[in-house]
């Protein structure tokens, strides 16, 4: 396992002399793609290992094409309340170009790195937007009663909530890469990406909460709706986000270079694979077409 150990005070000649005689590592490095040496290029590969360009090309055109699919259905159905999840895919989209870059041009650069790990962070937070509106949007259809709480909380709760969280999380992950760039303990970056990531599986663990109670309560009104197989999208891309949520949170609970940051096995599985999910079950299950063109939150029966 490679961790990093800071030393600011080293020079470079002395960290690779210190690692022949210890044995210690001080972040990957790629021994098959040397190090350009560019003014934005970090000492070590931030990412842990060098990003695979086949998953980062196969991501960039899956979230295009949806992207593609979605804005287009939203403009015929005019379903403009759907536009945020189209900007969360165009986030991914540009997310996963900035990863193919690493892979394919240049894993050391700083700016590609912070790039990636911004919009593909902050594109979940657009697609749960999406997901948050479907549920207040769901309430006044079948019916206020099975609600612990009211569609207008919901949606500036949780959207303010996953706002602040992600304000932080880029925060401290640009840090990280500023830091580790300059050779200098990360600790507190990371910790600071920790805090941003804790709160936001708190406030998806209490979203799990209120959308299983109202579904729950309302699985006889939702049959009745015909919405049961839409519910059972909605369900499964929420525990999706969740699912993913919680890896990121376990991925920097570890530390820098653990286990979860060094394997892009878990990347793919836990941060592409659920996003790419629900991109598909809510193409197959338009929201604009199962819930309606116009949402409405309003507190009034």
């Amino acid at each position: 396992m490679n961790h990093l150990t800071p030393s600011c005070s080293k020079s470079a000649g002395q960290l690779e002399m210190e690692r022949h005689i210890t044995g210690r590592s001080y972040g990957y490095v790629d021994p098959n793609f040397p190090n350009p040496g560019g003014e934005r290029d970090t000492p070590v590969i931030i990412y842990g290992y060098t990003p695979s360009i086949a998953l980062a090309a196969f991501a960039a055109a899956w979230f295009f094409l949806h992207f593609v699919f979605h804005t287009a259905q939203t403009i015929k159905i005019r379903s403009w309340w759907w536009l945020t999840f189209s900007a969360g895919l165009i986030f991914e989209v540009i997310g996963y170009i900035a990863r193919s870059l690493s892979a394919k041009k240049d894993p050391y650069h700083l700016i590609y790195f912070i790039l990636n790990y911004f919009f593909i962070v902050v594109a979940p937070v657009l697609l749960a937007a999406g997901i948050y509106t479907i549920l207040s949007a769901l309430i006044p259809r079948v019916g206020r009663q099975y609600s612990i709480l009211p569609p207008k909380i919901i949606l500036a709760f949780f959207i303010t909530s996953d706002v602040i969280s992600t304000i932080v999380q880029v925060a401290g992950a640009c840090l990280i890469g500023v830091r580790e760039s300059r050779r200098q303990d990360p600790t507190i970056a990371n910790n600071i990406l920790l805090g941003g990531l804790a709160y936001q599986v708190f406030v998806m663990t209490i979203f799990v909460i209120v959308a299983a109670s109202f579904q729950f309560r309302a699985r006889h009104a939702i049959r009745g709706n015909g919405l049961g197989l839409f519910c059972l999208a909605f369900s499964v891309s929420t525990l999706m986000v969740y699912l993913r949520t919680i890896f990121r949170l376990a991925e920097t609970g570890q530390g820098l270079m653990g286990e979860l940051q060094t394997n892009e096995v878990y990347f793919a599985c836990l941060e592409f694979a659920p996003i790419a999910l629900v991109a598909l079950l809510f193409a197959i299950w338009y929201p604009g077409r199962c819930v309606g063109v116009a949402v409405r939150v309003d507190d009034k029966p």
